[in-house]
């Protein structure tokens, strides 16, 4: 009998075929909800199940955002009063050194935050390096912490993110496989990962205490898990790629009881997901046939409608052939498919025949709304298309989610400071607060959350700015909408949870402005949550529309944008809008409007380039991999996919 392993995603078994690259065993989830759910009842079922032994249960555990969904369950279990943590030792992962327990960025803060103090846990069992030490200290203390963890038994299940270097606790690439619990330096990349935490890749330490390779793979069980787009090519390498050090998850090959748990999004670039065709006979729809064409295409280097039947049959895709007929018949096809995603209108072509068109013709003109997350968010990932909109006469609003103030350098609330007083010589009240606010400032360490006036003047600097970027693109200023979603106004990078109020204040723009056309950003690699954040408060808004029977709402189009952090996939993108050389000029012209974010933004992530050279770069390859394919060839391109509710 052939042997199974269970698909979580499809919830049905599938050969071992399927998984034949895959060198970890890997779960996909839906979302990482699922996912950190089955996660969680992994670990309250060893810690009921060492209850009933009268043993202990040893956890590993780690921070950031990818274990706190986990760290709410386990909460919700102890509170709903299913599970008792009186017999849990744990041992976290790692700490940064130096660092104060009490600081903002302590991991020790950190777990108590969104654990331990929630839980009834005894506090001799908790166990997290101290970051507080001399560093004459620190290769004794490493020593005892491996003896401690030997002295209960070792880890019973250590739960692993994943960095983007491939690193597993602060274990960089170089590390060995049996290296322990020790004092590391960190990667440069690791460090401007996490630069946004700490306000500025210059505050960040760039040492840290951490496990070793060794000592997580001394561990009973292994859960590594990982969400989202910008992990999945770390999770492709570490799952289906060679051991190696400069890629230490790949060590995880080697143990005999690790799990990968990972989302859907993390798992895309896995060769089940992303060209099952390659490992099994498929299932083939629409959506799977152009995707597999793209594929072929840009693997040959051939344009589609050049592709034969023995490119398909080479490349495991000779059942496709047989059911279609002929490559030219599936060639034609998908070319035909993505030359109607192309359009100069994104508003519909009025006058015309629309049937063949992603928009349609009429009204026209239409009531265009474009969500921005951040204040700069539409010139940046959709400015071509937006320019386009006002050019052709559509009436374009802008509504400006989040103020973005916590993106904003204390150097330029200074600097409008200093120009409001220099105005407003004898305004001794504006003289005042400005000596306060620089006191402030003075004072203010880094990552330490600023005082409601600085967090004004910052959200009215980013608002000045994207007034200034409208006036360029054409927008009416009463056309600019600022939201102010109250889950973002903490004046952290961690935000408070989506609420009732941020999705009824989203609720009112969209019922008075009665749009016929929505642009939002499904950016979703934000690394920071508030793209989603922000999408998520849109879906929800428009289910209550849909919800309470609104009539607009049946005739409305959902476009989702990207551009900031990734670019959707040409196989996924519904309209193409293709951007001219002055088109292209004036995009970047209203992303220099942003001066707050030029040169240096607060929050770069994992590209150090400017945002103008990003969305510059991006909408480039997108029309170069058009033409590649054999369509038309354009300056740019941005991509949009179409939502459906």
């Amino acid at each position: 009998m052939q042997e199974l392993v269970k698909n979580p995603l499809k919830h049905e078994p599938i050969d071992a075929e399927t998984v034949k690259f895959e060198k970890v065993n890997t779960h996909i989830y839906q979302d990482s909800e699922s996912a950190s759910w089955y996660v969680a009842n992994e670990i309250a079922g060893l810690i009921k199940q060492k209850q009933e032994q009268g043993k202990k249960a040893v956890l590993g555990l780690a921070t950031g955002s990818t274990p706190t969904k986990v760290y709410d369950y386990l909460v919700q279990f102890y509170k709903e009063g299913r599970l008792s943590f009186k017999n849990v030792v744990t041992f976290n992962l790692d700490e940064y050194f130096p660092m104060d327990p009490t600081s903002i960025h302590s991991y020790k803060r950190f777990m108590n935050e969104h654990l331990f103090d929630h839980i009834d846990i005894e506090p001799y069992n908790i166990h997290i390096p101290d970051g507080s030490l001399s560093k004459d200290d620190v290769r004794k203390y490493c020593a005892d912490y491996e003896e401690k963890i030997q002295n209960v038994g070792g880890i019973d299940i250590q739960i692993l993110g994943i960095g983007r270097t491939g690193h597993i606790g602060f274990n960089e690439p170089g590390s060995s496989l049996n290296s322990k619990t020790r004092l590391v330096r960190l990667d440069r990349v690791t460090r401007l990962d996490a630069a946004s935490d700490f306000f500025g890749e210059e505050n960040v330490p760039k040492r840290a205490i951490t496990m070793g390779v060794g000592t997580i793979m001394g561990a009973k069980k292994i859960i590594l898990m990982a969400w989202g787009e910008g992990k999945s090519n770390i999770i492709h390498q570490a799952v289906e790629g060679k051991i190696k050090e400069s890629v230490p998850a790949t060590f995880l090959q080697h143990h005999e009881n690790c799990d990968f748990v990972v989302d859907s999004a993390a798992a895309s670039n896995l060769t089940r997901i992303k060209t099952p065709w390659l490992v099994t006979e498929c299932e083939w729809n629409d959506k799977l046939i152009k995707s597999a064409t793209i594929w072929l295409s840009e693997k040959l280097g051939k344009a589609i409608l050049k592709l034969t039947n023995e490119d398909y049959n080479e490349y495991g895709m000779g059942n496709l052939i047989a059911e279609i007929g002929s490559a030219e018949q599936i060639n034609l096809n998908v070319f035909n498919e993505l030359q109607r995603t192309i359009t100069g209108w994104p508003g519909g072509k009025p006058n015309a025949d629309d049937s063949q068109r992603p928009e349609r013709a009429e009204p026209y003109p239409k009531t265009s709304l474009i969500f921005s997350p951040h204040p700069d968010d539409d010139v940046i990932s959709m400015g071509g298309t937006l320019l386009r909109l006002v050019d052709q006469g559509h009436h374009v609003h802008v509504a400006y989610q989040t103020s973005g103030n916590i993106a904003v350098f204390d150097d330029e609330v200074i600097r409008f400071l200093d120009f409001a007083t220099d105005i407003q010589r004898e305004n001794k009240e504006l003289k005042k607060k400005f000596k306060e606010v620089r006191e402030f400032l003075a004072n203010k360490k880094p990552g330490d959350v600023d005082s409601p006036e600085v967090q004004q003047f910052k959200g009215l600097i980013r608002k000045g700015e994207a007034l200034a970027a409208c006036r360029y693109c054409g927008v009416k200023e009463d056309n600019a909408h600022f939201l102010n979603l109250p889950f973002y106004e903490t004046g952290a990078v961690r935000k408070k949870p989506l609420s009732d109020e941020d999705i009824q204040i989203t609720y009112d723009l969209l019922n008075r402005l009665k749009p016929h056309q929505i642009f939002a950003a499904g950016d979703l690699s934000d690394p920071h949550g508030t793209h989603r954040v922000c999408l998520e408060s849109v879906f929800r808004a428009l289910q209550k529309l849909k919800d309470d029977r609104v009539d607009w709402i049946r005739n409305c189009y959902v476009w989702l944008y990207r551009g900031a952090w990734q670019e959707w996939d040409i196989a996924d993108m519904e309209m193409a809008i293709p951007i001219g050389p002055k088109d292209m000029a004036r995009k970047k012209n209203a992303i220099f409007k942003h001066q707050s974010q030029k040169d240096s933004a607060m929050f770069p992530g994992n590209d150090e380039r400017e945002f103008w050279q990003r969305a510059e770069q991006r909408n480039k390859e997108t029309a170069n991999r058009y033409n590649a394919l054999g369509m038309a060839e354009y300056e740019a391109m941005e991509g949009f996919v179409r939502y459906h509710f």
